[in-house]
């Protein structure tokens, strides 16, 4: 038996698996390294809202609502860059872990360049997966031609038969 007729069978749920990966063309276009800028330019960012509420609380009371909403600001800024950069970081080790997998060198294997190569794995597979749907709808189509041609072939000589047996009788009473 075929390895697809195996997976029809046995494991059908398999051949689904490229739409557990509808995100994956999307991902192809991420690349860690601007991540990891955007990163660095939210944190230095932060750092200078921090540096500016400093400044600010030296002003007096001029100041006192600009740092009333700069301290909300600032809690809740902390608490996004916080999870922004827990993110980050599990980005990162899902990317290591996914070039790990597929037994590559993180460092001479991009995220950017695993991803890609699993889209394109993906693409391949889904397109294998139809050609091999298509070459099966052929050959069941060929075997019910032959089984129809099988059929005209028994049924045909039977019908002939019954013609002579009855041309033969016609001929008989005829003499």
């Amino acid at each position: 038996m075929e390895p697809q007729g195996v997976l029809v069978e046995k494991l059908p749920e398999l051949l689904d698996f490229p739409k557990d990966l509808v995100t994956l063309e999307a991902s192809t276009k991420i690349q860690l390294k601007y991540l990891a800028e955007e990163m660095q330019a939210i944190s230095k960012g932060l750092e200078k809202v921090v540096q500016e509420l400093t400044a600010s609380e030296n002003d007096g009371p001029v100041s006192e609502t600009f740092c009333s909403t700069l301290k909300e600001f600032l809690s809740f800024a902390e608490g996004e860059v916080g999870s922004l950069a827990s993110l980050y970081s599990s980005v990162g080790r899902n990317a290591d872990a996914l070039a790990l997998y597929f037994g590559e060198d993180r460092a001479r294997c991009p995220f950017e360049q695993v991803v890609s190569t699993l889209l394109n794995l993906v693409r391949m597979f889904v397109r294998a997966h139809e050609e091999n749907c298509k070459q099966l709808e052929l050959e069941k189509k060929k075997a019910q031609k032959k089984a129809e041609s099988e059929k005209l072939k028994i049924s045909t000589p039977r019908k002939e038969s019954e013609h002579l047996i009855q041309s033969l009788i016609k001929n008989a009473n005829i003499q």
